[in-house]
């Protein structure tokens, strides 16, 4: 979720993304997206990108090449879960490339969210998952292409100190290609619910 990354699509959605360099834009373009981030995503994804609900992401610290494709995903609506139809799709439309690549960029420099270890047995279990997936069934280690600390690489997502909550649903979507990506879905799709959980509760935990 250890194959080759160069055959893995991200956790979530979406075509390759062009990252540009904070020197590219003009000051008052990234100026701009930031205060977007601050006064219009904060209010569901909280200060800085910490969310308390866990039906929305937390998006601090996470790979600026990962949000850049959720955004883009989200405007061109080809991610089509029902969080993402209730509540992105019409934000996401709105932004201009500019900014979303510096919303993204301001979200990659905040500070990461808090460990939250809720579920200490079941995290255990998680991370024998995490760390060596079930070969067995074809599952490869999730930090092939997350990181080994879950801190996410590149277009592959954070999940170090998500909502466990919200990382169990998404793969449950991704199992029922709710919000497809075929690769990753190959790879998760034989995990079990229990191992799901197990998993979820890992990553809240570091």
């Amino acid at each position: 979720m250890r194959f080759p990354c160069s055959v893995m699509v991200g956790l979530v959605l979406g075509g390759a993304a062009t990252i540009v360099s904070a020197r590219d834009e003009p000051p008052n373009t990234q100026q701009a997206a930031e205060k977007t981030a601050v006064n219009l995503c904060s209010s569901c994804h909280g200060p800085r990108g910490i969310s308390t609900s866990p039906e929305f992401p937390i998006l601090a610290a996470q790979p600026e090449a990962y949000t850049i494709r959720q955004l883009e995903a989200f405007a061109k609506r080809t991610r089509a879960d029902k969080e993402a139809h209730d509540y992105m799709w019409g934000i996401a439309g709105q932004l201009d490339e500019a900014t979303i690549r510096g919303i993204a960029r301001y979200y990659a420099v905040q500070p990461p969210a808090p460990a939250r270890p809720e579920q200490p047995v079941l995290a255990m279990k998680g991370r024998e998952v995490f760390d060596g997936g079930a070969p067995d069934r074809g599952i490869p280690p999730c930090g092939t292409c997350h990181g080994h600390n879950a801190e996410g690489v590149g277009e592959f997502p954070r999940l170090a100190g998500q909502h466990a909550k919200y990382i169990t649903k998404q793969i449950a979507y991704i199992q029922t290609r709710t919000r497809p990506t075929a690769v990753k879905h190959d790879f998760i799709k034989d995990l079990t619910p229990e191992e799901t959980r197990a998993v979820a509760a890992y990553v809240q935990s570091k």
